[in-house]
């Protein structure tokens, strides 16, 4: 009877997987660091300005986690752009696979991300070279005495 319920139990331990996944709030990419909820209002051409970015990584299923520019919606290659008369601080097109573009309104600040160091290391660059200024000023001030 014991070896009847350990294999019982071994086999509802072993069948029974749960499976997971992420359900998304809104549609969103994401450019220079900040999220964009995409709408369904249509942006029309003559508002369409100059390229600004693309979808360049996906967030992770799983988790949620995502870095760079990113989109939970649009493929790895889909272009930003702004639009006319409106700053990117609030709004940008997104254009879709049909020739069209949607606006994307100006959500939240992304949460940092390690990979996001590796995907915009420019401000930390300048800090690094900032401390090796200061480094080099401290050695030159300490040999002269």
């Amino acid at each position: 009877m014991k070896k009847i319920i350990l294999i019982l139990f071994l086999m509802i331990l072993l069948t029974n997987s749960s499976v997971q996944a992420l359900s998304w709030a809104y549609p969103f990419v994401v450019w220079s660091g900040n999220v964009y909820e995409v709408t369904d209002e249509e942006v029309i051409d003559s508002l369409i300005g100059k390229r600004i970015g693309e979808v360049k990584t996906k967030p992770n299923d799983m988790t949620g986690d995502f870095y760079g520019n990113a989109s939970n919606l649009f493929p790895r290659g889909t272009e930003y752009f702004e639009i006319s008369g409106i700053s990117t601080d609030t709004t940008i097109a997104v254009k879709e696979e049909k020739g069209k573009w949607v606006k994307a309104v100006y959500v939240k600040k992304a949460p940092f991300h390690w990979m996001n160091l590796l995907t915009n290391p420019f401000p930390y660059l300048i800090l690094i070279l900032i401390v090796l200024f200061i480094g080099l000023l401290k050695m030159k001030k300490n040999s002269k005495k």
